[in-house]
């Protein structure tokens, strides 16, 4: 495969490309974006479980036989779960330990 064609993109060219395009995402640590940001994650979780749910009852119902489209749609399912309650784990720790500073 002959890739001396792509010699011409840059790292430059590319974050120049994706700020015109709108593809970057701005920093923005207010707490307003970063509980956006967790209660989108939790919308994003609850899809993924519904999609799993659904592509369950489909295959019990017989509607569905691809036992490997099941598989995917639980462990995203799973794998979204585990990261929520990862990060709702460090959310309590954080919690605890700003309960425990003294002022």
């Amino acid at each position: 495969m002959d890739i001396t064609s792509l010699s011409g993109v840059t790292s430059d060219y590319l974050s120049t490309y994706a700020a015109n395009k709108s593809l970057t995402v701005k920093e923005d640590d207010s707490f307003g974006a970063v509980f956006q940001s967790m209660l989108s994650s939790l919308d994003e979780t609850n899809q993924l479980q519904n999609a799993a749910e659904s592509a369950e009852i489909q295959f019990a119902l017989g509607e569905s036989d691809n036992t490997h489209d099941l598989l995917i749609a639980e462990s995203k399912a799973e794998i979204a779960l585990q990261y929520t309650v990862a990060v709702r784990d460090k959310l309590i720790d954080a919690y605890k330990e700003l309960m425990q500073m003294s002022v």
